[in-house]
């Protein structure tokens, strides 16, 4: 069957020519928001918020007061006998390893500082588009606990004025370009390549690392074996305090406070950045139901920052301590894996800091020249990943007490006058049409889809930005619409076209695509209402699209038309949606 050409004028296919030279327009880019600058993180502290920038001179006056103290205290007898004990550095938790250090642990250190790098990077970016950490699931304005800005307006939270409600959009800011990737405003799209294709590296990287820690006996080096590494790891702090260090014998073993540092960085922070990454998943939430409860998505969220700032830390001392324990013996090690005072190693190590500074200063710079590239790139390294999580079956469905008091807004509200037409005379005259590849096109009207068999369920919206919330969807059942209109074999996937324009003006209306798989999930709903309620303009009336695998972009709200096509590379600019298209977000998004 013919496409009705109705809905391919909906789209501007005036498709940019050299699609991989394509240049990130800053003036013009996620609509053209100004670049607000992040604001140094404050904390709540009861009702008060505190500036973390307070850190600078507690910590320091911290570090004063800390010296002094293990100072005076390596005077007293009792903490000398103590020290004479436990010197810090011993074999009694962790024998000698006589070996050396291994080419591969070399190389897979260098590229570990590679990956953690761009990992680190990004995800801060991420952060930025919501800049709020929250304990609870339903991120209401003024719960967090952490913010990278300003608290919202209380005159742009009110839903009744749909053009001035603030936005989760609106809350995004801007990072420096050399501390985000790419650093500008509501980058998360380009962000997202970025930390999901180095965290697929990093993974596999570091279950080659396990496996080989484990067959080759280095293991040995930061996994305790007695006790006794608790009263040496106080020993070697007490020793690093008091600024008289502990005795460097690296090349075979490490003080306690070493294997404490290293088993929890590669045994429990590791592991929990990538768990606590799943669990920001809205596949895996629709699966497992962690939408509420200890392992709802904030809680992640909140739990993968401290990691991210355990990280940072580590790096940080670690590198610190290599340059302040014996610079040229520590350098050999890691360089050649030998116990030798070559001055080639600071060489290497020159060279390889310089590739890796060069590596940080160029990365956001080539991500706004060739963002086309980082999207393509991206979808490459981590795009069967994706498909393999949407296999998914969402179930996950809460209870009326877990609705979350507040649902953030998005999105660009319809301007046109037919939607205000539509809106004004209460839906009466509105009409679904669904066309494209089906063997019964219909147009449904409104009250037609109101008698069609109603679904309701309560589940979590998931956006890309960060925030999520739990809210009751009544409405028609996907399945439902493709019984009626029974696909042809051919149509794989299904495109939802918006009345609201995209972000950028000039370049049609908001739209994107599903996988015909996915409508036939018993989850997958037309939604007219919300919470019991008709839905509002900002939330999307009449029609937003539910599909609980996916995250919240996806989700399309103001729904115009439906289509079914064979592939949508002929659709937009062939990318799977307006923002996949406009700000190079993925088309598969579970996670």
């Amino acid at each position: 069957m013919a496409v009705d050409n109705r809905l391919e004028a909906l789209l501007d296919n005036d498709r940019p020519t050299g699609a991989l030279r394509e240049r990130v327009d800053e003036r013009q880019f996620a609509g053209g928001i100004a670049q607000v600058p992040a604001r140094f993180p404050s904390v709540r502290v009861g009702r008060h918020w505190v500036s973390a920038l307070w850190l600078v001179p507690l910590a320091a006056v911290g570090l004063i007061v800390v010296i002094a103290v293990a100072q005076q205290l390596r005077q007293y007898s009792w903490m000398q006998d103590f020290l004479a004990r436990y010197p810090g550095t011993s074999t009694s938790y962790a024998p000698a390893v006589t070996t050396g250090f291994p080419a591969w642990l070399r190389w897979q250190h260098f590229f570990n500082i590679v990956f953690m790098m761009f990992i680190l990077r990004s995800g801060l970016q991420i952060l930025a588009d919501h800049p709020r950490l929250y304990g609870n699931a339903g991120c209401r304005p003024g719960t967090e606990w952490l913010r990278l800005r300003a608290a919202v307006p209380a005159d742009r939270m009110d839903k009744a004025d749909v053009q001035n409600v603030w936005t989760s959009k609106d809350d995004a800011v801007a990072l420096p370009k050399w501390l985000g990737i790419p650093g500008i405003r509501h980058s998360i799209g380009l962000a997202r390549w970025w930390h999901l294709s180095f965290d697929l590296l990093w993974l596999v990287n570091g279950g080659v690392f396990y496996v080989l820690l484990f067959t080759t006996g280095q293991w040995r080096r930061i996994v305790p074996q007695s006790w006794d590494v608790f009263p040496n790891a106080v020993s070697a702090t007490v020793q690093y305090a008091s600024l008289d260090f502990p005795l460097n014998q690296g090349f075979t073993v490490y003080n306690g406070l070493q294997v404490l540092a290293y088993f929890i960085t590669v045994f429990v922070a590791a592991p929990l950045a990538f768990v606590t990454g799943l669990l920001q998943a809205p596949a895996v939430a629709a699966r497992f139901g962690t939408g509420r409860g200890p392992l709802n998505r904030q809680v992640a969220r909140t739990v993968h920052f401290g990691v991210w700032l355990w990280m940072v830390g580590f790096i940080v001392a670690h590198v610190t301590m290599v340059l302040s324990t014996g610079a040229l013996a520590n350098l050999n090690h890691i360089t050649f894996g030998r116990d030798t005072r070559s001055y080639w190693a600071l060489a290497i190590f020159g060279v390889a800091a310089a590739l890796v500074i060069g590596l940080w200063l160029a990365a956001s710079p080539l991500t706004l020249r060739y963002p086309r590239v980082v999207q393509t790139v991206g979808r490459f390294v981590v795009g069967w990943a994706k498909a393999w999580m949407e296999r998914a079956h969402p179930r996950a469905s809460y209870r009326d007490k877990d609705i979350s008091p507040y649902l953030w807004a998005n999105g660009r509200s319809p301007a046109s006058e037919e939607y205000r037409r539509l809106r004004d005379g209460g839906w009466g005259r509105y009409t679904l049409r669904v066309e494209g590849l089906v063997a019964n096109p219909v147009a449904l009207s409104y009250r037609e889809l109101l008698a069609l068999p109603k679904c309701e369920q309560i589940t979590q919206h998931y956006c890309i930005q960060g925030w999520s919330g739990v809210a009751k969807w009544g409405g028609v059942r996907m399945a439902d619409i493709l019984a009626l209109v029974q696909p042809l074999p051919e149509a794989r996937w299904v495109v939802f076209y918006s009345f609201a324009d995209g972000a950028e003006p000039g370049h049609g209306r908001y739209y994107d695509c599903h996988r015909v798989e996915h409508m036939r999930e018993p989850m997958a709903l037309l939604a007219y209402e919300m919470n019991g309620e008709p839905l509002t303009e900002t939330h999307g009336a009449p029609l937003r699209l539910r599909n609980e695998l996916e995250l919240g972009f996806k989700q399309v709200k103001w729904i115009e038309a439906v289509e079914f096509v064979a592939d949508f590379r002929g659709i937009g600019w062939g990318r799977g949606g307006y923002n996949e298209d406009h700000e190079y977000f993925g088309y598969r998004m579970p996670i």
